[in-house]
């Protein structure tokens, strides 16, 4: 996970390790990435990478030729197979046609568009840089050289939005989508400006009942237009599924590189068998100079205990509709199953008999119902994990 620091400005509801400058020493930028990049793939002599995700930020506003810089660092570093996922996160303001066939060349694959909304009154109060039009000309221009590969994401919940302006918004979406969609309800996040207007009363917060409303029934519009309800913020069809973010969701090991990015990974190269967290330098310019004093710019990282590595696993784990394998749990936990853990008498078994968790063959997961719902039913199941 390559992170790109830098946008044009920032948006009324983000709190992300982003920064707006009015330009970025991009050469710099670019061989502390490809040495970072270099030094954490040592370290953790990974030996195959099946996925590249360039976030930020705004990892569109980079040249390609930089995105090309760090996926040679990559292959040369680690075996990168030929049809590896290669996305990039992109805003519409930043997506020329020209450009987006500069990355490609690069080696990009896929990519995952900002649109955020496509009603411009909406767009304003987020603080976004684009129009509606000029988002449905970025996601048309996406497809024609990325066909099967344009994800789009779409806020919902935001301030004054209403249940049929919402529906709207779904059906336009429909009409110009691929076969990828990520949707997230807006949180207002402390420090940003859209929280202070809601807080001052200048902006309504929407009622939590019609956010529920507004999530099923997006649910239900996508699903019956052959959407796979695969994740709790994404859908995808005709088996476009973003195998980058399913490694996060199933607790594979990745490597993050760049300012703010986060990591999971054993370090064997110092002969580690244990799995760490690991956070990179905040700030562009304090992670540059750690990364040209010493390789990286890891600001911490920690060695996660089997009960923290089953926590994640259970965590991220159940926002997917495969849930968790018996396979994949017992890669962390062989000695205890997840039947010895759940199957018994206690929350998760209360779960099962309301309708909101399965227990079977096939593993741990939550019903349709139990998805929309999974963080008021996480704390009793992590409970009865820690005891």
């Amino acid at each position: 996970y390559p992170q790109w620091p830098y946008c044009r400005k920032r948006c009324s509801y983000c709190n992300f390790n982003a920064y707006a400058v009015p330009a970025a020493d991009e050469a710099a930028l670019r061989a502390c990435l490809v040495r970072e990049a270099r030094t954490l793939l040592r370290l953790s002599r990974v030996r195959s990478v099946t996925s590249v995700f360039f976030g930020g930020g705004t990892p569109s506003l980079a040249s390609p030729g930089t995105i090309a810089a760090v996926l040679e660092a990559v292959a040369g570093a680690a075996h990168l197979p030929a049809g590896a996922e290669i996305t990039l996160e992109a805003n519409p303001s930043s997506t020329s046609t020209s450009s987006l066939a500069g990355f490609r060349a690069a080696g990009v694959n896929r990519l995952s568009i900002g649109v955020q909304s496509l009603d411009d009154a909406e767009l304003r109060m987020l603080g976004r840089e684009h129009t509606a039009a000029e988002a449905r000309e970025a996601v048309e221009a996406a497809r024609g050289l990325f066909p099967g590969r344009t994800s789009i994401d779409l806020l919902f919940g935001l301030p004054g939005q209403s249940r049929d302006a919402w529906a709207q918004r779904l059906e336009e979406t429909l009409r110009l989508c691929d076969d990828h969609i990520s949707l997230y309800q807006l949180t207002l996040e402390r420090g940003t400006a859209l929280a202070a207007q809601v807080r001052e009363g200048a902006l309504p917060a929407p009622p939590q009942d019609l956010l529920a409303d507004m999530y099923q029934t997006a649910r239900a519009v996508l699903v019956g237009s052959g959407f796979r309800h695969y994740e709790v913020s994404n859908f995808a069809r005709k088996g476009a599924l973003s195998t980058h973010n399913l490694s996060y969701w199933r607790a594979d090991q990745y490597i993050g590189v760049g300012p703010g990015a986060h990591g999971r990974f054993v370090l064997r190269d110092e002969g580690g068998c244990r799995r760490e967290a690991r956070v990179q330098i905040l700030e562009p310019l304090a992670w540059m100079r750690e990364v040209q004093s010493h390789g990286h710019g890891t600001r911490s990282r920690a060695v996660l205990s089997p009960l923290e590595q089953l926590e994640e696993l259970l965590s991220l784990g159940l926002r997917t509709d495969e849930g968790i394998t018996h396979e994949r749990w017992g890669h962390f936990s062989p000695q205890l199953s997840l039947q010895a853990v759940f199957g018994g008498p206690g929350e998760a078994r209360a779960l099962q008999q309301e309708g909101w968790l399965v227990l079977d063959s096939g593993g741990l997961r939550c019903t349709w119902a139990g998805l929309a719902v999974l963080d008021s039913l996480l704390p009793g199941l992590l409970w009865q994990l820690q005891r």
